[in-house]
C-alpha cells in the first residue's frame, strides 16, 4: 500500500504544516507514506496524472487530501476526476473546510472517508484499519484530539528546498481561548501550549539547517508572556550572534495585552526582523459584544501607537467589513481611528462565513446574505445592501494596490487627507468608473489614474501631483525611468524624474 498526502496550496511559497504533522505521526506506516504538494490554478488532469504515478500495480493507493476554503473547489474537481479514472483509489479528506457541515458537500459525497477536526493520530489509525481490515463502516470519523505531548513534531520534514525557498510555518500552541464568532477558533475550548523547551530545540535545528523566516500560526502568541519572552529571546540571540545573517519572525498578537516585559523584548528587535499581525476587526463596542469579541479598545489603540513609536516591528492590522450591526458610518469611523495610529498595513477584509463558525446565528436577524461559493464572502446585510458591499469590496482591492503595496507612500497621505475612509472611497469609486476593473491594472496605469483623480477631482496643481508621483517612482527600482506613469507628456516626465534623481544624489553625497 502507498499512502500519499496531498493538498493544493495557495501559492508555492506556502509549505503545508498540516501535511507534515500527518507524515510525522504515521508511525509504522511512515515508510510507505509520501508527501506531494500542489498549487491552486494547476490543470486538474495534470494533478490526477501525478497522483496516479504513485500507484503501484496490484497495490492500494490511499490519498489523504487537505481541504481548505481556498482550494475546495479545485479539490472537488480533482476528486471527481480521480474517481472517474481510478475509482479504486481510496480518498480520505481532512481539513477545516470538510470538518463542518459535511453532509451537504459534494466533495464529501465523492470521497471514501472524512476525518473532521484533528487528524494527527486519527489519519494513521484509519489507514491502518483500511490496510488490515475490516474495512471501516463509517464514512465520517471525528478526529481524536491527542495531548500535544504525544505528537511527533513535524519540523524535520521541511526539506532543504523548503528552507531555502518557502515560508516555514511553526506553532508553539494550538487553539484559542477567545470566542470571536467569525473565526473557527471560536470552537476551541482554550489554547494548548507545546512544551516550550522541546519546541525551541526544533527551532534550533531548523535554524542550523539555514531557516531564517519563521511564521508562527499561533492564534494568541502573547497570551502566555513567559513563553512569548522565551521564544523572542531565541530570535534575539540569533540576531546578536549573527547580525549580518538576520532572522525574521512573524507573530499574531492580541492587541490589548502588551505588558512592559514584552515591550522591553520587542524594543530589542532591529528593523526588518519582526512582524506582528494584529486583529482589531472592529472598534465598535456594540458589534464586538454581538460577535462575542472581548477587546479593550482603548488599550489596543494605545499598544498599537506604542509599537509604531517605540519599536521597529512591522505592523499588519486587520479590520473586517460586513459584521452584523457595523454600518458604513461606524466602519468608516473605525477605519479612520486605525489609520490615525499609523500601522504599516491595514488589511481590509470582508466577512466570510467559514463553515462551522457561530456567526451564522445572526443570519436572519441581520439579514446576512453570503455567497454560496467559496470563500463565502458576505454579499449584503441589513445595514449594507449589495451595492454598498460591492463598493467595500472594491475599496479593499484598491487599498491593497495603492496603500499596502507601499508604492504610493508620498501620494497616499495626500489622497487620504483629513477624512481617510471617505477620500479613499471617492478614489475607489472613481477608478472603478474609469476602468470597470479591480484586477490586472498595471502599476503604471494605476499611478496615472491616481494622478488624474488628484488633478480632476481634488483640483490639485498638475505640477504638485507630478512631483508626488515622481518621488514615489524615483524610489521604485522597477520604475525609476518610467515616464508613462505620470499624467504629463513623456519628455517632460523624463526631465522631471532626472531632476529629482539628481537632487537625491546630491542629498546623499
Amino acid at each position: 500500500m502507498t499512502i500519499l498526502l496531498c493538498t493544493l496550496n495557495a501559492r508555492y511559497a506556502h509549505a503545508s504544516l498540516g501535511l507534515r504533522y500527518l507524515y510525522a505521526n504515521m508511525g509504522a506506516l511512515q515508510e510507505q507514506t509520501h508527501l506531494q504538494e500542489f498549487v491552486i490554478g494547476a490543470k486538474t488532469t495534470d494533478l490526477v496524472e501525478r497522483i496516479l504515478a504513485w500507484q503501484k500495480p496490484g497495490e492500494k493507493l490511499i490519498l489523504g487530501l487537505g481541504v481548505y476554503i481556498w482550494n475546495v473547489e479545485e479539490s472537488t474537481r480533482l476528486v471527481a476526476v480521480l474517481k472517474r479514472v481510478a475509482p479504486e483509489v481510496c480518498i480520505v479528506l481532512g481539513g477545516p473546510e470538510v470538518s463542518y457541515e459535511t453532509a451537504e458537500q459534494s466533495i464529501v459525497q465523492l470521497a471514501n472517508y472524512v476525518i473532521t477536526g484533528w487528524g494527527d493520530v486519527s489519519f494513521p489509525a484509519l489507514c491502518q484499519q483500511i490496510l488490515s481490515g475490516p474495512q471501516p463502516l463509517m464514512k465520517i470519523h471525528a478526529g481524536v484530539q491527542a495531548p500535544l505531548a504525544d505528537l511527533q513534531l513535524p519540523y524535520a520534514h521541511y526539506s532543504d528546498d523548503d528552507i531555502a525557498h518557502r515560508t516555514l510555518y511553526v506553532e508553539a500552541s494550538r487553539g484559542c481561548p477567545f470566542k470571536c464568532e467569525f473565526c473557527l477558533s471560536a470552537l476551541d475550548k482554550t489554547a494548548w501550549p507545546f512544551e516550550i523547551d522541546g519546541f525551541l530545540v526544533e527551532m534550533e535545528r531548523l535554524y542550523a539547517r539555514g531557516a531564517r523566516l519563521f511564521k508562527f500560526v499561533d492564534r494568541t502568541f502573547n497570551l502566555n508572556i513567559k513563553t512569548s519572552l522565551k521564544i523572542m529571546q531565541f530570535f534575539l540571540d540569533k540576531l546578536a550572534a549573527h547580525p549580518d545573517d538576520p532572522v525574521f519572525a512573524h507573530f499574531e498578537v492580541v492587541p490589548d495585552h502588551l505588558p512592559d516585559a514584552l515591550k522591553a523584548g520587542i524594543q530589542q528587535f532591529p528593523a526588518g526582523s519582526l512582524q506582528f499581525e494584529i486583529g482589531i476587526q472592529s472598534f465598535n463596542p456594540e458589534v464586538q459584544t454581538r460577535i462575542s469579541r472581548k477587546q479593550n479598545n482603548e488599550k489596543a489603540a494605545e499598544n498599537i501607537a506604542w509599537l509604531v513609536r517605540h519599536s521597529a516591528a512591522h505592523l499588519h492590522v486587520d479590520l473586517i467589513a460586513g459584521l452584523p450591526g457595523e454600518t458604513m458610518v461606524s466602519f468608516a469611523a473605525g477605519f479612520n481611528q486605525l489609520w490615525a495610529l499609523q500601522p504599516h498595513e491595514i488589511q481590509f477584509g470582508i466577512l466570510k462565513r467559514l463553515r462551522g463558525t457561530p456567526i451564522i446565528r445572526h443570519t436572519e436577524e441581520w439579514e446576512m446574505r453570503f455567497d454560496p461559493y467559496p470563500p463565502y464572502t458576505i454579499l449584503a446585510n441589513r445595514d449594507l445592501p449589495y451595492a454598498q458591499m460591492q463598493r467595500l469590496q472594491r475599496f479593499a482591492r484598491y487599498w491593497d494596490l495603492i496603500a499596502n503595496s507601499g508604492r504610493f507612500a508620498h501620494t497616499l497621505q495626500t489622497i487620504l487627507a483629513q477624512d481617510p475612509f471617505q477620500n479613499f472611497m471617492d478614489l475607489s469609486d472613481w477608478i472603478f468608473a474609469e476602468t470597470d476593473a479591480t484586477h490586472r491594472i498595471a502599476l503604471d496605469r494605476l499611478a496615472n489614474l491616481v494622478g488624474r483623480w488628484l488633478i480632476a477631482e481634488r483640483q490639485m496643481e498638475p505640477d504638485a501631483v507630478r512631483l508626488m508621483l515622481g518621488k514615489d517612482y524615483a524610489g521604485d527600482a522597477k520604475h525609476k525611468q518610467s515616464a508613462e506613469v505620470l499624467p504629463l507628456p513623456a519628455a517632460q516626465g523624463k526631465t522631471l524624474l532626472k531632476r529629482q534623481q539628481r537632487q537625491q544624489r546630491h542629498l546623499q553625497a
